[in-house]
């Protein structure tokens, strides 16, 4: 769910009540607030469920976002983009398991390619060899996504810490797509669990030359270089990647601890 929040917003009120007027002002509404007055107004539309969960999703207030999704598939039990709302929130509350049973649950109420890579990357993070058996799967019934299910299997034996298994499938990918970023991302990955640090940096090099914004390019490359002992341009390379990414905190947190 990456709609972005309409912030409503705040009316001033004014009321005179002598002839010297004097203005008064109302108690503004919060955005909160409003998206739930508009929930009442219209109980069936989910427009101002998604932005209210989108809300506390923004301020980091999971807690409050995931309540408010398990309230809303209560009202809607056969909704499956709620269920993906859910799964979403759980993955971004470093919750894998309940991620992955919240997607099946979207994925038997819809089971289509959109799904399929939610749950396929589930199971892969969690070392669930269901990640291959649904991939494959998903070649047969839809061959153009060869290489994402690629990539998810690589995915799957990285997490197995097949790394040399990983990085046949990671080049598969790139040889498909050339500017298939994340595939240089956890390839250079492997590469680094490998002990191959000079060779982790050479294909996240490669990435970032390729497409010089690609913010998590830099944040690895900081971490490769931070590896071979060469501080001052790993500080560079996390600058690079708070320059694309103001908010990418863990580039701000390896910068400020070289910076001590």
């Amino acid at each position: 769910m990456k709609e972005r929040i309409v912030y409503l917003s705040l009316v001033l009120f004014f009321s005179c009540t002598q002839p010297a007027a004097h203005k008064q002002k109302e108690k503004a509404e919060t955005p909160e607030q409003s998206l739930r007055d508009s929930m009442a107004k219209y109980p069936d539309s989910l427009i101002f469920v998604e932005d209210l969960i989108q809300l506390y999703r923004d301020s980091n207030q999971y807690n409050k976002a995931i309540s408010e999704t398990e309230k809303q598939i209560s009202r809607f039990p056969a909704n499956d983009r709620l269920y993906d709302i859910l799964a979403t929130l759980y993955f971004e509350n470093e919750d894998t398991t309940l991620a992955a049973s919240t997607f099946e649950k979207a994925f038997a109420l819809a089971p289509g390619t959109h799904y399929a890579i939610s749950l396929g990357t589930m199971y892969a993070y969690t070392a669930n060899p269901r990640a291959l058996t649904l991939m494959d799967t998903l070649i047969l019934v839809n061959p153009e996504m060869t290489s994402e299910a690629d990539f998810i299997k690589g995915l799957y034996f990285s997490a197995t810490a097949n790394y040399q298994k990983a990085i046949s499938l990671f080049d598969t990918c790139i040889h498909e797509r050339l500017t298939f970023m994340e595939a240089y991302r956890e390839k250079s990955w492997a590469l680094f669990q490998l002990g191959k640090y000079q060779e982790a940096l050479g294909v996240i090099n490669t990435a970032i030359t390729l497409q010089n914004n690609f913010e998590e390019g830099y944040f690895y490359k900081g971490k490769y270089l931070e590896k071979l002992n060469r501080p001052t341009e790993a500080a560079e390379a996390y600058q690079m990647a708070l320059l694309y990414a103001p908010d990418y905190e863990e580039a701000q947190e390896a910068l400020n601890r070289l910076e001590k």
